[in-house]
């Protein structure tokens, strides 16, 4: 990674300079966009201060990497940072400067912007409890990284069309979404071996797809192959004329299902015959001593080895409070083998504490972030941040959280609500039970903020939906129609998910009361 490190510390001044044009207006907004996102920076609406993602890989931390954001923000007066969608996290509100300084600072701590937008490999996601869950198939951490160290070598050559997004899962669970992105490993066994179910050409966002099964599995040690084998076929068959065409899920559009598959398989070959790309993995041995402890809570999660816990925190709208960030800090600052690892939804999952050290942390972050699923309800950075964004989508969570403690209703009844600012789903709308994505509406010549309520979304295997579509309902509307929702279930002592199959019709009555 040195030689790495060193190419990228000399782009960083060539950024600076076109960053002060952009600021200057001397360059576009397109223009500035089209190096920017390769750096891991986006202007913020207004193009007067800027977003920098940090590329995390697969959401792993240490302590110590965790402490050095916290300084990092800390020194840029920062009051949150927030986590993303995609196990990665962000420090909004910076100039220019901040922006470079703090690119220069993370090299010098092993932490990469690079790539972590524009047309290059996302941060590769990934199951979070994956080598601490019970009813994992087996632990995937280890080609996770493997596959993020496989981009970063390569970072600065790629010339993709646009977006690559790679996944991987410990189980049918899929909680690392390997159905729904272009290039997904699920854990499976077969007569006892371990193997890799693979999908290709899916995604979120305009005319989302699921990801399309592999008719073959993979043996963990081949996955780099299969992983060229997409960045290949996506160079050699992907839009480069059409940005808003450039995804593999076009691909498979295109070329339909079957032939895509057999595509796949014939740049599968070549790169087998061309490559060594063979792993030797090695997954990581958990020899802490644990301390059992006889405690039910919603954020405690008991690892497969004995005494060891992982705690879930979830800070409103994703943003982390650099004044809870520090005391976590503080609490976890004890062990060598604690570990973070960044949620699919917007939170971070501490874990290998024993008993003791989870009962504390529990304790110390009770109430200060999302205790119920609707608190832990994921919105993606929205208007006024974002230069794309069609709607508030945090402050439309917020005002939701507001109107239940206004009606003091906190029972734990409605499911994660997922709201995305506009429709390229980076608040995940389309696979959320209940999603809402920004729209405008024109009523009776008066324009009017309204979500468009997406229905059902669910990530498992074999049971991978997306959302269905009910119709738009204005903003100001929304936090009344969850609320009745969720007194209606209460009322009836039904889940959400019994009333919206065994009584759609009720359901749907509720829905249509709101829609515009």
């Amino acid at each position: 990674m040195e030689l790495l490190k060193e190419m990228l510390s000399k782009e960083i001044p060539q950024f600076r300079e076109i960053g002060h044009k952009f600021v200057n207006k001397e360059i576009s907004v397109n223009e500035f966009k089209g190096i920017s996102g390769g750096m891991g920076v986006y202007a913020q609406r207004g193009g007067e201060s800027f977003m920098i993602r940090l590329r995390i890989p697969s959401g792993i931390m240490d302590v110590t990497t965790l402490k050095n954001v916290y300084e990092i923000a800390k020194s840029k007066n920062l009051e949150t940072i927030h986590l993303t969608t995609r196990q990665a996290i962000q420090l909004h509100g910076l100039s220019i400067d901040e922006v470079c300084d703090i690119m220069e600072e993370c090299l010098s701590k092993d932490i990469y912007t690079r790539g972590g937008g524009g047309n290059f490999p996302r941060n590769v996601s990934i199951s979070p409890l994956s080598g601490v869950d019970p009813n994992e198939e087996f632990d995937v951490t280890e080609y996770a990284m493997a596959v993020n160290h496989y981009f970063m070598d390569r970072i600065t050559t790629y010339k993709l069309p646009r977006k690559l997004k790679v996944s991987f899962s410990s189980g049918v669970t899929d909680t690392g979404n390997s159905s729904i992105n272009d290039l997904g490993f699920m854990a499976v066994k077969e007569n006892v071996k371990e193997y890799f179910k693979l999908y290709i050409g899916g995604g979120l966002g305009k005319n989302a797809a699921k990801s399309v099964e592999f008719y073959e599995l993979v043996e963990k040690k081949d996955v780099l192959y299969y992983v060229e084998a997409m960045v290949n076929l996506f160079i050699a068959e992907g839009n480069y004329e059409n940005k808003n065409k450039a995804r593999t899920r076009y691909i498979v559009e295109k070329m339909g299902e079957e032939a895509f598959l057999e595509c796949y398989k014939k740049h599968l070959s070549e790169v087998k015959e061309s490559k060594e790309l063979e792993l030797d993995i090695d997954n990581k041995v958990y020899n802490k001593e644990g301390i059992e402890i006889d405690i039910k809570h919603p954020r405690l999660y008991s690892q497969k080895q004995d005494g060891l816990y992982t705690v879930y925190y979830h800070p409103i709208n994703g943003q982390l409070s650099l004044n809870v960030l520090k005391m976590i800090l503080e609490i976890i600052d004890v062990d060598n083998d604690i570990e973070l690892r960044l949620s699919m939804g917007e939170g971070m999952y501490i874990r290998n504490l024993n008993g003791e050290e989870a009962k504390t942390l529990l304790e110390a972050t009770q109430g200060l972030g999302g205790e119920t699923r609707l608190e832990q309800s994921i919105a993606c950075i929205g208007v006024p941040t974002c230069q794309i964004g069609i709607a508030e989508s945090q402050k439309m969570l917020e005002y939701i959280l507001d109107y239940f403690k206004e009606k003091n209703f906190n029972k734990d009844i409605l499911p994660k609500i997922h709201i995305s600012g506009c429709q390229n789903s980076c608040g995940t709308h389309q696979i959320g039970k209940i999603g809402f994505t920004g729209n405008k509406r024109r009523i009776d010549d008066v324009m009017y903020e309204a979500y468009e309520i997406h229905v059902g979304g669910n990530v498992e295997k074999n049971h991978t939906k997306l959302g269905e579509v009910y119709g738009d309902i204005k903003a100001d509307d929304i936090s009344v129609f969850l609320y009745d929702l969720a007194t209606t279930l209460d009322n009836k002592n039904v889940s959400y998910e019994d009333f919206i199959t065994s009584q759609n019709k009720e359901f749907r009555n509720i829905i249509d009361k709101y829609l515009i």
